[in-house]
């Protein structure tokens, strides 16, 4: 048994006896009140969805699951495609990705793990640390050093994350794929 705040997106629980798969997992704590952790979940068997809300020390049993090593390979709307080490395709669902899909780009090297439930393919699991090419960002405004200065950043697949003041368009940035967060300049 595993308390909700140690649950990721991709991963799988049992909830009355029926496997559940955390499309998004938010954590939060607000003054006076006991931390929280708001999910989405999506049924393996049936697809229905829900949206429960848990205290952060609710005990959850996890489903452990099939993994295989894969890479990206092509986009077939609604499918996206990969392929294992013996060149066989697996076929995953747009809507299983979550937010795995805002840093899934043609032409990615990184290999990833594809979570298998009962034979079918359920979700991909990115490595922790993603190195992206930042497409556009605006300039950083002159004089502004008080503090974290942060600005918006687009990346080649259009997804917008919020990267460091001294960030510029062709940089190389890392990226922690759990928050969804930019780490810093990558090295070159």
């Amino acid at each position: 048994m595993k308390t909700a705040q140690e649950f990721r997106a991709g991963q799988v629980v049992s909830l009355d006896g029926q496997a559940w798969v955390i499309l998004k997992a938010e954590f939060s704590k607000s003054g006076r009140s006991s931390a929280i952790v708001r999910m989405k979940l999506k049924n393996l068997i049936s697809g229905s969805s829900q949206e429960p809300v848990f205290k952060a020390d609710d005990k959850l049993e996890p489903i452990v699951l099939e993994r295989k090593v894969v890479t990206y390979s092509y986009f077939a709307d609604p499918l996206y495609v990969f392929m294992d080490e013996e060149y066989n395709q697996i076929d995953i669902e747009k809507e299983n990705l979550g937010d795995t899909l805002n840093f899934i780009t043609d032409g990615m090297t990184e290999q990833c793990e594809a979570v298998f439930y009962e034979g079918k393919a359920i979700s991909v699991e990115l490595p922790t640390t993603i190195v992206r090419t930042v497409a556009y960002t605006e300039n950083a405004a002159r004089g502004d050093t008080s503090g974290k200065v942060m600005k918006t950043a687009q990346l080649e697949n259009g997804h917008e994350l919020q990267v460091a003041a001294f960030i510029e368009t062709g940089d190389l940035i890392e990226i922690d794929t759990r928050t969804g967060e930019c780490k810093g300049r990558a090295k070159k």
